[in-house]
């Protein structure tokens, strides 16, 4: 289970020490990292962390993610060992991250304040809507507050949890953005029914899928001759389909469905 990042940097950062050139220099020469790594961990941040801490990492009271200055993740080693463990006392529980996740963030936090991800333009959120509800289809497949379509992820709450960046991302590349939690399942039963749809819950010996057709289906595994984890996203990319202004009025609508109230 991956644990909101936005504890990881609080955690991290409960300590920020001051920007002195002393503090700096004890640290020693920073690691280069690859820009993949830089951008890849730019996009995790988005996603679980900026919602709290800020584009700028300083959303937080008495946190400064952009001071590269950090108590308990001097090294590398160090700051891999608290995303593995925790750090209990400040209420940061232990991770079970990925070591590709690990770097990435790590890239990201010691490149914070030099990097430029560019800046993602938001529109007229109401036109947005008018899309999200019209020419983009959006909700042919998502919900919102109770209205569309259960054939994709509910986005009632998406922009309390996702980034501008991170959405524009998935909007023009779905599969390559994909939370490995979205991706859709294949089952094939003995009698050789096919069953593709969204995972809704799963355990030892159970799935349940909504399928295609929006049905809820439960299937016990051990009746199963094939459970396939696909990785290509079922939604389509709007690279091609929606302009420039038009994507970014569809992300100001997606970033105003905060759960509170029905959009």
């Amino acid at each position: 289970m991956r644990f909101r990042l936005s504890c990881v940097a609080a955690a991290l950062v409960a300590g920020v020490v001051g920007q002195g050139l002393a503090a700096r220099a004890a640290q020693g020469p920073a690691p280069e990292y690859e820009r993949a790594d830089i951008e890849r961990g730019a996009q995790l941040y988005d996603e679980f962390c900026s919602n709290c801490h800020g584009s700028e990492g300083d959303g937080v009271g008495g946190v400064n993610l952009m001071s590269g200055q950090f108590r308990h993740a001097s090294t590398d080693q160090n700051f891999r060992r608290i995303l593995t463990n925790g750090i209990p006392a400040a209420g940061m529980p232990p991770g079970n991250y990925t070591d590709a996740d690990m770097l990435a963030l790590i890239a990201y936090v010691r490149n914070m304040r030099d990097y430029d991800g560019g800046i993602v333009t938001l529109g007229d959120a109401a036109r947005g809507r008018a899309l999200f509800q019209g020419r983009g289809d959006c909700a042919g497949c998502h919900r919102v507050a109770g209205r569309g379509s259960r054939l994709g992820p509910d986005l009632t709450s998406i922009g309390a949890v996702r980034g501008a960046g991170s959405l524009r991302e998935t909007l023009l590349d779905p599969t390559g953005s994909m939370l490995p939690l979205n991706r859709p399942l294949r089952a094939v039963t003995r009698d050789g029914e096919v069953i593709t749809g969204r995972r809704l819950n799963e355990d030892t010996y159970t799935v349940q899928i909504f399928d295609e057709r929006e049905r809820l289906v439960s299937l016990d595994k051990a009746d199963l001759q094939e459970l396939t984890v696909l990785a290509t996203s079922p939604m389509p990319s709007y690279a091609e389909t929606l302009s420039e202004a038009e994507l970014a009025d569809l992300l100001a609508y997606l970033v105003t469905l905060k759960g509170l109230v029905p959009q």
